[in-house]
């Protein structure tokens, strides 16, 4: 971390801020065009400091995240959880159902203490059917697992990294402070701003193409009609022309 560290104040590190604007919006302008494409960024947080804040803030853009314990190998055996996302689902459904009430109240209890279990572990990912494009990470120390794992499948890492941490693991690092929840809420804001810019724009776009294919398919049905009509002028039979009755002489 020694390039993003400007000073040592009393044994502490203090680091530049200015090379955590530049790499904030270096990640920033990165997370855009992945939104932008329509493809998924997962938010991992499990610390106390971050997991509330990061709950909060990225279910303004409809993001998954993880913020209370990562599973082993949600990245490398991605098809384990999706079992067992399908199996919260059939749980729902066994829920809902009219002949739910008929079983014991022992068996309704231990479904309903299982479907709270997966939902605490899988929580917003329940929704994710395929791996995310990126990760954004906040203390890569204490969620090493998941960096190992994201790097395992060379799935872009972003992560906010404090002086203890190694930046050379994560692909787009921003040097910042990752104990403080008012340091955490600011990066991640900015983040999400980039995020719900790239969304916007890609849902521009969608419109914009939308209205071109209209008026594309509007000028075909117009030529096809024009087509049609002079067709059909030339397939109309012509009526013959009446000749002249010859003049009798008397």
């Amino acid at each position: 971390m020694a390039p993003y560290i400007f000073k040592e104040h009393n044994g502490i590190h203090v680091i530049d801020l200015q090379k955590t604007i530049a790499k904030a919006d270096e990640a920033a302008a990165a997370l855009k065009q992945i939104a932008k494409s329509g493809k998924k960024v997962l938010f991992v947080a499990t610390k106390k400091q971050a997991k509330d804040v990061v709950a909060e803030i990225v279910k303004t853009v409809d993001m998954p995240f993880v913020t209370e314990r990562w599973p082993g190998g949600m990245l490398t055996n991605f098809s384990t959880i999706r079992k067992a996302v399908k199996k919260m689902n059939a749980l729902d459904q066994m829920m809902h159902d009219k002949d739910f009430n008929n079983i014991s109240k022992r068996e309704r209890l231990q479904v309903q203490r299982e479907r709270t279990k997966l939902d605490k572990n899988l929580g917003s990912i329940a929704d994710l059917t395929r791996l995310p494009s990126a990760l954004f990470i906040i203390d890569i120390n204490k969620e090493h697992i998941a960096v190992a794992e994201a790097r395992r499948l060379n799935i872009p890492t972003f992560a906010i990294v404090d002086t203890n941490c190694n930046p050379d693991l994560i692909d787009f690092p921003i040097p910042a402070n990752d104990d403080a929840s008012k340091s955490i809420a600011a990066i991640l804001k900015h983040m999400v701003e980039a995020i719900q810019e790239g969304l916007n724009e890609r849902m521009l776009d969608k419109e914009n193409n939308t209205a071109e294919d209209e008026v594309e398919n509007d000028a075909a049905e117009n030529t096809d009609e024009e087509g049609k009509s002079e067709n059909n002028d030339e397939a109309r039979p012509r009526r013959p022309r009446r000749k002249n009755a010859p003049a009798n002489n008397q």
